[in-house]
């Protein structure tokens, strides 16, 4: 199994070693520091050795940052996490903020006193956070304090070491291009922005140039290394040899220069040695790095990683791996949705016990399994989300052995999931009634679903940007006085990182959506306390098409996810028929494509799954 159950989060030891960490800041005559959920690649996910953010406070999100002074403390964390943090952290010794309503500057800010030192671990932040931070506390007579010897890392007695896995091959056969097309492409940027050089720090960047692949992070196959592109010499990569496998190492030399890691700080000395012109995504760079170019007086030039919107622009060959992948994955899903509606028609009602399987942890361990049988399977793509009942509620809830819970009749079962094939990466959410779902159950899962259809069936114009879609999602949720406080979309890799950008779909995504970009689709509804609705599908951004009686071409999205949504929650009464059409449409999809590779009762039970839905009135006026 790719995933563990064990508990991760919670209070029990938090209030102990803030009291030692702030011990170890008053050592160094600091008043305040501030501790992220981040590693020195600032990546979403990190590897346990940096894992800072949970071990101190107890909190266990993949999205964070606290800041600890001598008489308070607090926990920043975003809409998918405010009920979460508030199980997971000593209520007592430090104050959940949300930060949309406060920003942690702005936090800080308000806490500052003439005279306070603050300490920070550049290699922990970015270029903008870092500054960001900086004027704030200087506005207030205060000080940013860059410690080398990061304070947490002190006090942490069985701090796990950083990883360095193997490193292989990704074939040519799924990245479409071989590295020195890819090379050469970005340095063609390069010398058009009149840059000598570019840092790249981010490693799913690293993986894509090269074509490589690791296993540094859980669930996201990357390595952990940085390099240098030069616009008209052989790049740098820094790695260590003996972690390339022989295909890998010969891919690598053949097309750059390996070094130690080691000597990446020396590298970065020598280009302003040199004074040139070297290119830095602030976003994605660490402060450290930055400080580094700026005392060798290299000449920055702040702009966007130059792999990243070819990254995100899939070739041919991945959206064929992405079709082939979501093939595989539907007919996992399949399997499972039939195995879960077998299982949970022999639930017993009043509270008596659940027989074996049917909990959170037993729901997700058959699904992994089921994805292991596909023979393809290299890992899952993240943290599999098994949340039933209340726990459905909790975004980005993870189910541990202490919250784990049975699948109970009456109740909506939320399950948001992916995997990790070679020729690429799957996410898709489906949410589940056990039983007999409620009047309120079936409005609410109607009007997420129209939501989604209303994205999917979006045509738009070239230049569109997600922040420009996201309404489409949340229209009919609105129109009920409803909303959900995550993004609508996120980028997904090919056999990278679930969440990457820069694409997305939400009220902060700015960036034109281009042909070959692969989104999610996943509008959601939360009650606390009783269930949480989600639907997601990853879609693919087409090329522009000429539109019968139109007058430009516009572009829309291919869905990839292929599998059906739970008709028992679905009121066909609230729907319009061009909702309803596109339903039956997508039902008619998933059996045509998936029923060829399934067999015996699946089968049987995909064809009643995505059996027509006959007909619906008018749209209700009180949706």
């Amino acid at each position: 199994m790719f995933q563990s159950y064990e508990n991760r989060g919670g209070p029990d030891h938090t209030s102990e070693r803030i009291t030692n960490l702030r011990t170890e800041l008053k050592k160094r005559n600091i008043d305040g520091f501030i501790v992220p959920r981040s590693d020195r690649h600032l990546n979403e996910y990190v590897s346990d050795h940096d894992e800072r953010l949970l071990w101190l406070t107890g909190f266990s999100g993949s999205a964070g940052l606290s800041i600890i002074l001598q008489n308070t403390a607090a926990i920043f964390v975003d809409g998918r996490y405010t009920l979460q943090v508030r199980h997971e952290v000593d209520l007592s010794i430090m104050s959940p903020i949300s930060i949309t309503e406060q920003s942690p500057a702005n936090w800080l800010g308000e806490q500052m006193k003439q005279g306070m030192r603050i300490g920070i671990d550049p290699s922990l932040h970015s270029v903008k956070a870092f500054e960001t931070y900086q004027e704030t506390i200087e506005q207030k007579g205060g000080k940013l304090v860059s410690l080398k010897n990061n304070p947490v890392d002190n006090i942490w007695p069985d701090q796990p070491v950083e990883p360095k896995n193997p490193v292989t091959a990704h074939p040519k056969k799924y990245a479409g291009q071989n590295p020195d097309e890819k090379i050469t492409q970005i340095q063609e940027i390069l010398k058009e922005q009149g840059c000598e050089a570019f840092v790249m720090t981010a490693p799913e960047s690293i993986c894509w140039l090269f074509n490589l692949r690791g296993s540094d992070i859980g669930h996201t196959p990357i390595m952990l290394a940085n390099a240098i592109v030069h616009s008209r010499a052989r790049p740098e990569l820094f790695l260590e040899a003996d972690r390339l496998n022989t295909r890998a190492l010969d891919q690598v030399t053949l097309n750059a220069k390996l070094s130690k890691p080691d000597a990446f700080e020396d590298s970065l000395k020598s280009l302003g040695a040199k004074f040139k012109k070297v290119l830095i995504d602030p976003n994605r760079t660490n402060s450290a790095i930055y400080q580094t170019l700026r005392a060798a007086r290299a000449e920055i030039i702040r702009g966007s990683d130059p792999c990243a919107l070819p990254k995100a622009m899939k070739n041919q060959a991945e959206i064929e791996g992405s079709r082939s992948a979501h093939i595989r994955d539907g007919v996992a899903m399949v399997r499972f949705l039939h195995w879960l509606e077998q299982t949970t028609t022999t639930l017993e009602v009043d509270d008596q016990p659940a027989p074996e399987g049917t909990d959170e942890i037993g729901a997700a361990k058959q699904l992994e399994a089921f994805r292991e049988e596909t023979g393809a399977l290299k890992d899952i793509s993240f943290e599999t989300i098994s949340g039933a009942g209340p726990n459905g509620a909790i975004v980005h809830y993870r189910v541990s052995e202490m919250t784990n819970r049975p699948l109970k009749d009456g109740e909506l079962y939320l399950v948001d999931s992916g995997a990790q094939y070679q020729d690429g990466t799957t996410d898709i959410t489906r949410t589940i009634a056990i039983g007999q779902p409620t009047g309120p159950m079936r409005r609410h899962y109607t009007l997420v679903l129209r939501a989604h259809i209303g994205l999917a069936t979006a045509h738009f114009p070239e230049g569109t940007r997600g922040v420009d879609l996201d309404p489409l999602a949340r229209a009919p949720l609105w129109q009920a006085g409803l909303d959900f406080a995550h993004g609508t979309g996120h980028g997904v890799g090919s056999f990278l990182s679930v969440h990457e950008g820069p694409q997305g779909i939400s009220k902060r995504a700015m960036v034109p959506l281009k042909p070959g970009m692969i989104i999610s689709n996943e509008p959601g509804y939360y009650r606390e306390g009783a269930y949480g609705i989600r639907i997601e599908n990853l879609i693919l951004v087409t090329e522009p098409e000429d539109i019968t009686g139109g007058e430009q071409p516009m572009m829309h999205f291919e869905t990839l996810t292929l599998a059906p949504f739970d008709k028992n929650l679905i009121d066909t009464d609230l729907l319009t028929k061009k909702e309803l059409k596109w339903l039956n449409q997508y039902h008619r999809t998933v059996w045509r494509t998936l029923s060829p590779e399934l067999k015996g009762p699946a089968k049987s039970w995909l064809k009643q799954a995505t059996a027509t839905i006959k007909s619906a009135r008018k749209l209700a006026k009180t949706v």
